[in-house]
């Protein structure tokens, strides 16, 4: 079973990449140009940011 849309938008990709430091790459490469542990780094922050949002909204 193969999925189409990813979980994360584009806009948060974006903005995790810039924070992350290797938005220069998907912008010359594109998604697949990253390296695999920038990919882990992007999904761990990721998981970082809903759990600060779950926390906040949690209150």
């Amino acid at each position: 079973m193969s999925r189409k849309h990813g979980i994360m938008s584009d806009a948060l990709k974006v903005e995790i990449a810039k924070e992350l430091g290797f938005y220069e790459t998907v912008e010359k490469e594109g998604w697949g140009g990253i390296k695999s542990r920038d990919a882990g780094n992007m999904v761990k922050r990721a998981v970082q940011i809903a759990e600060e949002h779950l926390a906040e909204n949690n209150k």
